[in-house]
């Protein structure tokens, strides 16, 4: 019988199979689509998620990060990360290189479907596979974790991203966050001529129109679209609990609160390492408070952030607020590493 069965073979999927396999656990990972996969995705990977990329045996190419800086106009405040660099890197490449080293591990992946999740006590049916654990990696809007009845209904208006790439030279080796009345912008170099720029707003409305937002980014991005523009959203996911009998939600499946600090892959990364832990120890049940725990600063900071990005007033005094405060600014960005 397969150990751990993977439903989803994105970044945090191919995550969870490479450490189950490292562990010395069969792993199988069902996937649809073929590698590598693309979505809407910052691509900005903070210092710890990079170090979790090295354990796993992994080291993409990508542009090193040495901070964040937050812009207003211009009034902006910037910390350099501490201890290490973060990494810009395209999201197709991150995905090939994961996948490039499950395969080395000997994790099978398939092409298709989990479908309907049948569970027994000591095995799980998905996909016409069987297993004795199944980790349900399947994104945002995780049909595993709709049809095991774990979604929350939303508080809030929902927010969505916007991405798009822009072939052109980086004019920093920080990730830049424009702050505006509407929403945010996300600069992220991830290659010698291509920046990603990503922009994220509770209004729903073309690429373009966001991007006019930003008169001083949109000026600065002299370089012709060197990709289509891809979105996500809602943002904001409720989940009941991460855990329901033989089955674990990982990556943005576990629940979502906004892409606003940039820490989605390091997080989904985290995740996948501390449910194989629990599943490889025998205590699966452990995972919901590990998740707790290894979340709850970005949780905790995501949110207050998020309150003030909901108000024109208050967004626009965030900036502001930073560049005044640059130790607490410098202390919030070490956080995020």
């Amino acid at each position: 019988m397969i150990d751990v069965l993977v439903v989803g073979g994105g970044p945090a999927g191919l995550a969870t199979a490479i450490h189950a396999a490292l562990a010395g656990l069969e792993a199988v990972v069902v996937e649809p689509r073929t590698s590598p996969v693309d979505k809407a995705c910052g691509e900005g990977v903070m210092p710890g998620g990079v170090d979790a990329l090295r354990a796993l045996g992994v080291g993409p190419a990508g542009h090193a990060l040495r901070g964040i800086r937050y812009v207003d106009g211009r009034r902006r405040a910037e910390a350099a990360f501490r201890g290490g660099t973060g990494l810009g890197i395209r999201r197709t490449v991150l995905h090939a290189a994961l996948h490039e080293r499950a395969r080395e591990l000997g994790v099978r992946i398939v092409a298709g479907k989990a479908g309907d999740v049948r569970q027994g006590p000591d095995r799980v049916t998905a996909a016409g596979l069987t297993a004795r654990w199944l980790v349900a990696a399947d994104g945002l809007h995780s049909p595993v974790r709709r049809g095991l009845g774990l979604d929350l209904p939303g508080r809030s208006p929902g927010r969505y991203g916007l991405r798009r790439h822009y072939r052109c030279a980086p004019w920093t080796d920080f990730v830049e966050v424009h702050w505006s009345a509407d929403g945010e912008a996300y600069v992220t170099p991830v290659g010698d001529e291509l920046v990603g720029v990503a922009v994220l707003s509770r209004s729903r409305r073309g690429y373009d129109d966001h991007l006019a937002g930003f008169p001083a980014l949109r000026a600065a991005l002299d370089g012709p679209h060197a990709s289509s523009v891809r979105g996500a959203g809602p943002l904001r996911q409720r989940v009941r609990r991460r855990v329901a009998g033989r089955v674990l939600l990982v990556g943005d499946a576990a629940g979502y609160v906004d892409a606003l600090t940039g820490e989605g892959i390091a997080l989904a990364l985290a995740g996948a390492a501390a449910a194989v832990r629990c599943l490889a120890a025998g205590r699966p049940a452990d995972y919901e408070a590990a998740w707790q725990r290894l979340t709850r600063r970005h949780r905790m900071l995501t949110g207050a952030l998020l309150s003030f990005s909901g108000s024109p007033r208050a967004a626009g005094l965030v900036v502001p607020a930073a560049a005044r405060m640059p130790a607490a600014f410098a202390a919030a960005v070490h956080l995020l590493q």
